[in-house]
């Protein structure tokens, strides 16, 4: 009887998250190539359209995200005010963590639902070999040819569906920073070859994982690196994913790397920087006291930004510390943290 009712609500909850239809919802999103459009999701104008065309589109919110199923939960057992505040979460475009073996039905899965509303999946390929250096998002593939294999995979799951896709979060970074099990010429290729594989795909926007602001505050040992990696094909480059970072703080940084590379356009994770970097011990894992941040937009209000994306999603553990789950999994007390910390 829970579990009807619980699905119930879930109905409902999709309902209302993704109801306005194709049309409407591309209306009443926001979008580029509409001057000044806003949504309920702050969508507004974007840069060049991937396909080249006067479209309005927005990013996708998956109705049935965890943030949407824990609210609906907790509507039913009467928790009201923290499902309220799990809303800011679970009303917001997130991006899709592609980090197992399979990959083309999901991205498939992801960017049809996400056509089928008028709106653009944002999607992170994260299965690079070594992936995190053997902490704690360790994985990734067992070598380079089945890590090609699957960017294939991948890229075939997108069609000529419009999406996001950023590439390997912590890939190029963590090499620069030093990672003994990695070979940096063959991680440099592999990505460079993961670039070239999704920009075929005439939907995608690709942008290259690169670290963030606090991470190597010299913007030149990123350079070459990156150059290597294919950044000169892709769309640009992302910071502060899965960090905390302030958006003028990673703007600055991001302006100082462009310009270094012929002025290339770059995203910003927005997902949990509201109350800026956690200054005491392991910063970066699972903070106290952060916020959710700027909701996802491609109104940036900056030329070279290209959008603020929700790319970690709130609420996944970074890790076992902190007493977290293991690195990815849904931990409902740190996201209502989140959201309550939040500014609405």
């Amino acid at each position: 009887m829970v579990a009807g009712v619980l699905a119930a609500l879930v109905v409902a909850a999709s309902t209302v998250l993704c109801g306005a239809g194709t049309s409407g919802a591309r209306e009443a999103s926001g979008a580029r190539g509409v001057s000044g459009a806003r949504g309920v999701f702050g969508v507004g104008p974007a840069g060049p359209d991937v396909k080249g065309r006067d479209a309005v589109d927005s990013f996708w919110v998956d109705p049935r995200s965890r943030a949407a199923l824990q609210a609906a939960e907790w509507r039913l057992t009467g928790r009201t005010a923290d499902a309220l505040l799990m809303d800011r979460i679970a009303t917001r475009p997130q991006a899709e963590w592609l980090n197992g073996p399979a990959s083309r039905a999901v991205v498939r899965a992801r960017t049809t639902a996400a056509a089928r509303q008028g709106r653009t999946a944002v999607l992170v390929a994260y299965y690079i070999p070594h992936r995190d250096c053997g902490s704690y998002s360790q994985g990734g593939a067992r070598n380079a040819a089945g890590y090609r294999k699957w960017v294939d995979e991948f890229a075939a799951g997108l069609g000529d569906r419009d999406a996001y896709v950023i590439v390997e979060p912590d890939a190029v970074a963590q090499t620069v920073a030093g990672c003994a099990s990695v070979v940096a010429e063959e991680r440099y290729a592999l990505l460079a070859y993961a670039v070239d594989r999704l920009k075929r795909q005439p939907g995608t926007r690709v942008y290259l994982d690169a670290g963030n602001s606090a991470w190597l505050p010299d913007t030149s040992r990123l350079v070459e690196p990156l150059t290597q990696s294919g950044i000169a094909r892709a769309d640009g480059f992302a910071l502060n994913v899965s960090n905390f970072q302030r958006d003028a703080a990673s703007s600055a940084y991001g302006n100082q790397l462009s310009a270094a590379l012929g002025g290339k356009h770059f995203v910003i994770d927005t997902s949990r920087n509201g109350n800026g970097p956690y200054t005491g011990t392991d910063s970066w894992c699972n903070p106290p006291g952060r916020a959710l941040g700027t909701p996802p937009t491609t109104a940036t209000g900056a030329p070279l930004i290209d959008a603020y994306l929700w790319i970690k999603r709130p609420g996944e553990s970074d890790g076992t510390c902190r007493g977290g789950p293991t690195a990815g999994q849904w931990w409902p007390s740190y996201a209502l943290e989140l959201a309550r910390n939040s500014r609405g």
